[in-house]
């Protein structure tokens, strides 16, 4: 039996670095946007994270995508 890899929904993570912890450590907080088409570009979402990243108040540490999927057995 083939396994199908069904795409259901995908979501946009920009991690930002809010500030230092009491060690001196870097503390980060992640701001997640939903609701992204599953077929979209991986460059198109990257941009999209780059622009929402322009609006925040923190430095943009990383920028990354989480799809989720089901998995179907035919």
């Amino acid at each position: 039996m083939a396994i199908v890899k069904v795409p259901q929904s995908s979501r946009l993570i920009v991690t930002v670095q809010t500030g230092l912890s009491a060690t001196g450590s870097a503390v980060f907080r992640q701001r997640s946007f939903n609701n992204l088409k599953p077929d979209s570009a991986d460059s198109d979402v990257h941009a999209v994270g780059v622009a929402l990243g322009g609006l925040q108040l923190y430095p943009v540490e990383e920028i990354g995508r989480i799809d989720d999927t089901q998995l179907i057995d035919q």
